[in-house]
């Protein structure tokens, strides 16, 4: 089951550094470049651009590597 996200919902990912927060900048659904890498998405498999708080570096997710953060 996918999880569906909004602008401005606070996430938290893995990455090989550990456990990271940010926020959601916006839902992908059509093929882009996120820091200089092709990021392939769709209306059926999206993808979230988010945002690291620590270092405001963004990112592109699938909506199952993402945990909703309680506000």
């Amino acid at each position: 089951m996918s999880t569906a996200f909004k602008r401005g919902d606070s996430v938290s990912w893995n990455t090989p550094q550990g456990h990271t927060r940010g926020k959601v900048k916006r839902k992908l659904t059509s093929d882009t470049t996120v820091g200089g890498q092709k990021i392939t998405a769709s209306k059926d498999e999206p993808r979230y651009l988010v945002v690291s708080d620590k270092t405001g570096a963004e990112a592109a997710h699938k909506p199952e590597a993402l945990e909703r953060l309680r506000r």
